[in-house]
């Protein structure tokens, strides 16, 4: 499967440094669902993600791209909590090694209205089905390992 994007490396982009945003809520049970999108080129499920963007840091630009993105709201946490590679495709078909960092945000809200909802979808599933929808498998692993941490599926405290 290819995983790659076509884009143009320019700035920030060209760094390979990008902020994803790991919206969840909780399910009935007690455990995690989480909130996945598709990309614009490939139709593929993916984290809302996106380059630096000045003026904010690197949670909150997490929280903006899950915004444009997929429509949600609520605050990322400060520290990321993994992180994932995977190469984008650029416009001369050389790959851009990229490095993202990933800010868990429980989603308090989801707009109907928001700027990229006509080039995506958006859906919720479970830890292990948003796993297999996944590309990339750190980012397998990084799902995984969230909802088995504190406050997800296999905590009886929450």
């Amino acid at each position: 499967m290819n995983n790659q994007v076509r884009i143009s490396a320019s700035g920030d982009e060209a760094s390979g440094r990008q902020f994803a945003a790991l919206c969840w809520r909780a399910d009935s049970t007690g455990g995690r669902q989480i909130l996945l999108i598709t990309s614009r080129d490939t139709g593929r499920w993916i984290l809302p993600k996106g380059w630096p963007m000045k003026g904010l840091s690197p949670s909150e630009a997490a929280a903006q791209e899950a915004w444009e993105e997929a429509g949600v709201t609520g605050e990322a946490e400060p520290e990321a909590f993994g992180r994932y590679s995977y190469d984008k495709l650029l416009r001369r078909a050389d790959a851009l090694p990229c490095e993202v960092q990933v800010f868990p945000l429980q989603v308090q809200g989801l707009a109907g209205n928001f700027p990229e909802r006509r080039q995506r979808r958006r859906k919720w599933f479970s830890p292990e089905k948003a796993a297999r929808k996944v590309a990339e498998p750190e980012l397998r692993d990084l799902i995984l390992a969230f909802a088995a941490a504190p406050g997800g599926e296999n905590d009886p405290q929450d």
